[in-house]
């Protein structure tokens, strides 16, 4: 089941009107230390200033970068998502979004870590306001938004999150290990087979914000794929933000449909890829 192309990954970065974070997003994936995928941008209807830095960045470097874009209907993250999943050229698929900054092993553990019949289950660490505004490209090159004292002398609250940032893989691999948190499908960070994903027809496209990654998830996992815990181990850190798109309305419906999932143990959904 492994790649017998040449490109190992496709990275998915799902964005809408971020294009000064999409920048240092982007930054963080030229500086990996496995440089064997492509990038493929899920835009849900963003303006021509995302476009500008996507075509910046791709005369800048050698990756093959795909832009997939829809007209702004309001929040169908759902819908791009399962375009770019079509538009992915490789086997393998790492979901993460705009505003996640990757370290610089990120790909690589990704890779490392993947299993068959596994998705890999990410977390993220979330930088303050204040510390968002003060990341650049160069303190992304010296990985100092994953400098646990950097962060602390800059103004981030110290708390146990900050192990999120662990450098030691002993340490990593343990508390994965005995981490409370469930393994689930995490849009800003997860990865699984291509072939996974499209076994269950993609995101339901039904859903708006408030639960979507999850639910595409649980029916993976009845469809027999086991999702392992590795918030530990494949780093990013989040930029703040509002989130003007939030909508209780919709997320009581993602909720029945979340429920009819659990509830019927259903796989493929009939609003996917193929609806």
């Amino acid at each position: 089941m492994f790649m017998h192309s040449s490109i190992q990954a496709s990275v998915i970065i799902s964005t809408y009107n971020k294009p000064e974070y999409l920048e240092l997003v982007l930054y963080s994936y030229s500086i990996q230390t496995n440089k064997n995928f492509e990038i493929i941008i899920a835009d849900d209807g963003s303006d021509d200033r995302t476009k500008n830095v996507i075509d910046i960045f791709k005369n800048k470097t050698d990756f093959k970068v795909v832009h997939v874009w829809q007209v702004d209907n309001g929040f169908e993250k759902t819908k791009i998502l399962n375009k770019a999943i079509v538009a992915s050229g490789s086997d393998y698929l790492i979901f993460t979004d705009g505003d996640c900054i990757a370290r610089k092993d990120f790909v690589e553990t990704h890779l490392a870590l993947r299993r068959n019949n596994c998705a890999l289950s990410g977390g993220y660490f979330k930088l303050t306001e204040s510390v968002s505004k003060k990341i650049s490209k160069d303190l992304i090159f010296k990985q100092k938004c994953f400098d646990k004292i950097w962060l602390l002398e800059n103004g981030q609250p110290k708390s146990f999150k900050l192990n999120k940032l662990t450098a030691s893989k002993f340490k990593s691999k343990f508390l994965n290990t005995v981490t409370p948190t469930k393994a689930t499908f995490d849009g800003m960070n997860v990865s699984c087979w291509k072939i996974d994903i499209l076994e269950v027809n993609g995101f339901d496209e039904r859903m708006c914000y408030g639960g979507e990654d999850r639910e595409v998830g649980e029916r993976m996992m009845h469809n027999g794929v086991k999702f392992l815990q590795v918030r530990y181990s494949c780093i990013c850190v989040h930029l703040y933000h509002e989130r003007p798109y939030k909508n209780e309305a919709a997320r009581l419906e993602n909720e029945k449909i979340r429920q009819s999932t659990k509830k019927y143990k259903t796989i493929k959904t009939p609003f996917g890829i193929n609806s």
